[in-house]
């Protein structure tokens, strides 16, 4: 392998590329014609009649300087209105004759072309018809009317407009071509792009959180460096290498860092751009790009997004044929079929694994496939602190407490971590960033910005402080609950007041008994204002969908109820595929729904019904978080311990005191209809927010 790769790195390339514009040819071609046009106006000129004023011209023939031998003409053309009479004079007497008195020479035809000037009268006929005739009458001169036209000055000046109208529309049609598909000779052209290694290299010490889907990936730059390693004991290295996970797992940055670290051409596309609007482009991009790869094996190619042509064929409403599936085809026989490629290794991400065809998943094309998970605590610590090296921490930030309180974080959110907290820093003019602004941006991206700004009644606050004091209160007294994190009635995203826990380690289970307390949590809230209030508004329909999906996945999915038993009665967590799953039945019976259903809300019944008990003998407490919110706005865990265990708060927050309200707005005439709720104020007075189960 060469160590110089830019004579097979630039070859593709440039042969995919659309030969530039001439521009110098253009602009040379341009002079020789202005040159050309100059001289025939120059020789033009040359030979073009003098003109004199209508005065000279009657001196003229009254000094009988008229050459009678030549024709006097008016000219008259029919491209423009102007008149002018065309004729001869004589010239004055030569030097020679004049100094010598002698006789004129007899007027032959060279001395009469030498002796006379052509000269051009610019008159009107419409104004100067009698005068003219006059004067030529009294001097024996007739006058001869002609008509002279320019056909090529004609047609120029008539095309002029026309050519300047082609002219643009070639401009434009040419750079609309070009734009979408690089040539109209260029449609079936892979639209691979060759990585440079030169800028914005990423390497493996730039991947963090993902250290076993590192590894797997790690033999593919050692066999690319020495493939004798592995073909000592006939091993073969895969030909394809599927990563599948979660949006924003860091996929795509994983197979960027194998192009920084294997010193090897790296070929990019996105499984949109195969398809194109004509039938058969895909398929032709797909030859062309295992081309190109075979001029410069070993080299690999990365597919992000394959799901846009890898889908599983035959499932399309209709039925009928798919320029999608002709796309795939082709992809199929380059990847093994008739047509080996050796040394081109592909690397494939998606999000979407379930919907891939069984054919491009099989051995021999996809051998391997790499899940990308989600991070733990410890791959959380060093995104973090693989990100942060781009902006300015203080010393006392604490990376390792932000990480355990991000757990189902993306490795994408992490980054949107440290940036939101960078921008709040730069907001504060501080010089850099603290764990104050790391929670604070922790707490924007997961749960929503706060809206202080947001006016709120103080019936609609005491309501809402109430409602979060219920679900605090549970969280502290149910044993199988997360720590409670914090409690506030500021609206933060779409809801108008939170209460937020956070688990103390990550979880990947769930016991019967956590989700059952999870229920009873998810329950406080509209049983706190029920018993405060006797009323219950629609601040609980977060909860409500949080409770109901929990109770089904309890009943459906994971085999928690006793009456329904260990049978599985739904697709699971599987996302739906239309063309696959459009009328497949649910697999049981009516009557199974309904006991479905009955056992369903016979575990949110028993949860209200234990969340009702224990707010009722726990009266004092509830009343004394709901004023502490009122109060202070926001509370920490160790507030709710200090008012559960002693009544009051110890060591009370040190934020100051919540800002004074604006005059309430006076409220306008509701024309809605009853049943029609908004999703975002009207809907959450009081969201239960937590971490996902």
């Amino acid at each position: 392998m060469s160590d110089d790769p830019s004579p097979r790195n630039d070859g593709p390339s440039r042969r995919n590329q659309e030969p530039p514009f001439n521009w110098k040819g253009f602009l040379l071609l341009a002079v020789v014609v202005l040159l050309v046009g100059s001289g025939l106006m120059v020789g033009k000129e040359a030979t073009r009649p003098q003109e004199i004023t209508y005065r000279e011209f009657v001196q003229y023939v009254e000094g009988d300087k008229i050459d009678r031998e030549q024709d006097l003409k008016l000219i008259q053309q029919d491209t423009t209105s102007a008149e002018y009479i065309e004729g001869y004079a004589l010239r004055s007497k030569s030097p020679e004759t004049a100094a010598t008195g002698a006789a004129p020479e007899k007027p032959t035809a060279a001395v009469a072309r030498r002796n006379v000037a052509k000269f051009t009268v610019p008159v009107s006929i419409q104004y100067q018809k009698e005068e003219l005739q006059e004067l030529l009458k009294k001097h024996n001169l007739v006058l001869i009317p002609q008509y002279k036209n320019d056909p090529w000055g004609a047609i120029l000046i008539s095309m002029l407009p026309i050519m300047m109208v082609l002219l643009l529309i070639y401009f434009l049609v040419r750079q609309q071509i070009k734009t979408a598909g690089r040539g109209a000779l260029n449609f079936g052209k892979s639209r691979a792009k060759m990585l440079s290694q030169d800028r914005n290299k990423v390497t493996f010490k730039d991947v963090a959180g993902v250290e076993e889907a590192k590894d797997e990936v790690q033999e593919l730059v050692e066999f690319l460096k020495d493939p004798k390693k592995f073909q000592k004991l006939g091993g073969k290295i895969p030909k394809g290498v599927l990563m599948n996970g979660p949006p924003g797992t860091g996929k795509t940055l994983l197979a960027r860092a194998i192009a920084g670290e294997a010193d090897v051409p790296f070929f990019s596309i996105s499984g949109s751009d195969f398809v194109e609007m004509f039938v058969g482009v895909g398929a032709s991009r797909v030859r062309d790009m295992f081309e190109q790869g075979k001029k410069n094996a070993p080299c690999l190619i990365f597919i992000d997004e394959i799901d846009a042509v890898g889908r599983h064929r035959g499932h399309g409403l209709g039925g009928g044929h798919d320029e999608r599936e002709q796309t795939l085809n082709a992809l199929l026989v380059e990847m093994d079929g008739f047509d080996t490629q050796e040394g081109i290794i592909i690397i494939a991400a998606t999000n979407r694994p379930d919907v891939l065809d069984p054919a491009l998943l099989r051995p021999g094309r996809f051998d391997r496939q790499v899940t990308v998970s989600l991070p733990d605590v410890k791959g959380r610590e060093e995104i973090l602190r693989v990100h942060s090296k781009k902006v300015k921490l203080s010393e006392n930030a604490d990376l390792n407490k932000i990480a355990r309180g991000t757990p189902g974080f993306s490795g994408a959110e992490l980054a949107n971590l440290i940036n939101e907290a960078a921008l709040l820093a730069a907001r504060r003019s501080m010089k850099a960033i603290t764990s104050a602004e790391l929670e604070e941006a922790r707490d924007k991206v997961r749960w929503g910005r706060e809206r202080r700004s947001l006016a709120l009644s103080d019936k609609e606050k005491e309501n809402t402080a109430y409602h979060e004091a219920g679900h605090a209160i549970l969280i502290e007294l149910l044993e199988h609950t997360s720590p409670l994190h914090k409690v506030t009635i500021i609206p933060r995203g779409p809801s108008l007041g939170s209460t937020m826990w956070l688990p103390e380690e990550d979880k990947f289970t769930h016991r019967k008994s956590e989700l059952l307390d999870d229920l009873v949590v998810a329950m406080g809230g509209r049983v706190a204002e029920e018993i405060q209030f006797g009323d219950v508004t629609n601040g609980a329909m977060g909860d409500i969908r949080q409770a109901t999906g929990i109770a089904r996945n309890m009943v459906c999915a994971w085999g928690m109820s006793e009456k329904m038993g260990m049978v599985e009665y739904s697709d699971g967590d599987q996302a739906v595929f239309l063309a696959r799953d459009l009328g497949r039945s649910r697999g049981y019976s009516g009557a199974t729904a309904q006991k479905i259903d009955e056992e369903v809300k016979r575990l949110i019944d028993e949860a209200y019904q234990k969340a009702r008990d224990i707010l009722l003998s726990n009266k004092d407490k509830l009343d004394a978080i709901a004023h502490a919110l009122l109060e202070y706005e926001t509370l920490d865990g160790a507030h709710i311990k200090e008012i559960m265990e002693h009544g009051r708060i110890l060591n009370p927050p040190s934020n100051k005191l919540p800002p004074s309200q604006p005059p309430p707005i006076p409220k306008a005439a509701d024309t809605r209809s009853p049943n029609q709720d908004s999703e975002d104020e009207a809907g959450l007075p009081g969201g239960l927010i937590g971490v996902p189960t």
